[in-house]
C-alpha cells in the first residue's frame, strides 16, 4: 500500500535554458548557467530560476520573471521537460513548514531570445551572497558534465538526452 502524498512546501521553475540556431538543427548549440559560488565552499552550476510567488499567475510566469531577474533576459519557446522532487522541509526563512515537507523543481527547456545581463535585478544581484556568473558551455555530454551541475538528477538528465532536449525546441513538435 502506497505511503501518504508528502506536501509541497516549495515549487520552483527553472530553465534549461538553450542558445542555438533555428535555422540549423544540426548546428553546436550552448546552455547558460549561473556559476554560483558560496564564500568557503566549491562552485557549484545551476539553471537559471527560482522559486515561484504568490504573485505569479503560474509557474511559467514565475520562469519568465526569474529570467528577467537573473539574467536581463527573455525566453521563447518553453516547453516542460523535467521534474524534480527533494526533501525540503523548512520556508526560505529557516522556519519549519512540515516534518514530511517536498519542494518540486519544474524544469522548462526554452530558448534564450534576448538577454542583457546590466539588467539584472533581485535578491541574487540587490542583496549577493557570494557570486552569481553568467556561463555558457557547450550542451554537449561532455559539457554538461564538466561542471558540478545541480542537482545530480538535472546533471543526469541533460546528459542522458542531449538529443532529446533539442527535439523538444523543433520547429515541427506542434
Amino acid at each position: 500500500m502506497p505511503g501518504p502524498v508528502r506536501p509541497v512546501v516549495k515549487r520552483t521553475a527553472r530553465a534549461i535554458l538553450l542558445e542555438l540556431d533555428p535555422d540549423d538543427p544540426h548546428a553546436q548549440a550552448s546552455i547558460v548557467l549561473i556559476k554560483r559560488t558560496r564564500p568557503g565552499s566549491n562552485p557549484y552550476w545551476i539553471t537559471p530560476g527560482g522559486g515561484v510567488e504568490a504573485g505569479d499567475r503560474t509557474v511559467v510566469d514565475a520562469l519568465h520573471r526569474e529570467i528577467d531577474e537573473e539574467l536581463g533576459g527573455k525566453v521563447v519557446d518553453v516547453v516542460p521537460a523535467f521534474v524534480d522532487t527533494v526533501s525540503h522541509a523548512h520556508h526560505d526563512d529557516g522556519t519549519l513548514a512540515h516534518p514530511h515537507g517536498v519542494k518540486i523543481q519544474h524544469f522548462f527547456v526554452c530558448r534564450l531570445a534576448a538577454m542583457d545581463p546590466t539588467r539584472r535585478h533581485g535578491p541574487e544581484v540587490d542583496d549577493p551572497h557570494g557570486e552569481y556568473e553568467i556561463v555558457h558551455l557547450p550542451f554537449t555530454r561532455e559539457g554538461v558534465t564538466s561542471v558540478n551541475v545541480v542537482p545530480p538528477s538535472l546533471r543526469a538528465y541533460l546528459a542522458a538526452n542531449i538529443e532529446g532536449i533539442r527535439a523538444l525546441l523543433a520547429h515541427d513538435l506542434g
